[in-house]
């Protein structure tokens, strides 16, 4: 989801709550998750209200990896469901990773939402840092007017409790550029994070989540 697109609509999309994932080997998972409040980006996509998503991803040994995810939203428009569709390729040599791909977000009855991404991230040990852009929209923003730069931070502070630190800044051709900020404390599925944006613009300068996410492995 896009904040800029909802900016004169005064509507408030990583997946923090997101079931979307790369696995490195062979097989199907499914996840099923909830949450009290679904931020994307630092911004709210069900108006600070509960969410439950779902959602199932094949991946393959290659690090060929496609899936599917959806979860309800509020906007207060039409639009009343998010589906993502993506793909992509992820490997791992050693403590450093990468992962490039591309996702389509789509708004069920929403007008003009619709939009796609391709995004590159990079991984060493504790350290991720990523980019996503524009592939295309149903509005005017066309291939790379908007990127999204984010740092990722992410380590076991007690046992298998781990704390991350997110830093990430969407710069938009046509809209209001804004950062974001988390940190999070996640373990066995739970997550609980304090998010912040740094725009006076947007009313979701203080959120917090606390969300669950189930998988299983086929």
């Amino acid at each position: 989801m896009k904040y800029c697109k909802f900016l004169t609509s005064t509507i408030s999309i990583f997946f923090a709550f997101s079931g979307i994932q790369a696995h490195a080997d062979d097989g199907i998972t499914a996840n099923v998750g909830v949450t009290n409040n679904y931020i994307w980006r630092g911004v709210t996509q069900s108006d600070k209200k509960p969410a439950v998503s779902g959602g199932i991803d094949f991946s393959h040994s290659s690090g060929f990896y496609a899936g599917t995810w959806a979860s309800n939203i509020d906007f207060g428009s039409d639009a009343t469901t998010e589906t993502d569709f993506y793909t992509g390729f992820a490997s791992q040599v050693g403590d450093f990773s990468y992962d490039v791909g591309y996702i389509y977000y789509g708004y069920h009855d929403g007008d003009d939402l619709n939009f796609s991404e391709v995004m590159a991230s990079a991984s060493w040990n504790f350290l991720s840092l990523g980019v996503s852009t524009t592939a295309h929209s149903d509005w005017d923003s066309d291939f790379g007017d908007d990127t999204y730069f984010e740092l990722n931070l992410s380590f076991e502070v007690f046992k298998d409790v781990e704390f991350g630190m997110h830093l990430g800044s969407y710069d938009f051709d046509s809209g209001t550029d804004y950062l974001d900020y988390n940190m999070s404390l996640s373990k066995a599925g739970f997550s609980f994070m304090v998010s912040a944006v740094d725009e006076d613009e947007i009313d979701d300068e203080y959120s917090i989540s606390i969300s669950y996410t189930h998988e299983v492995n086929f």
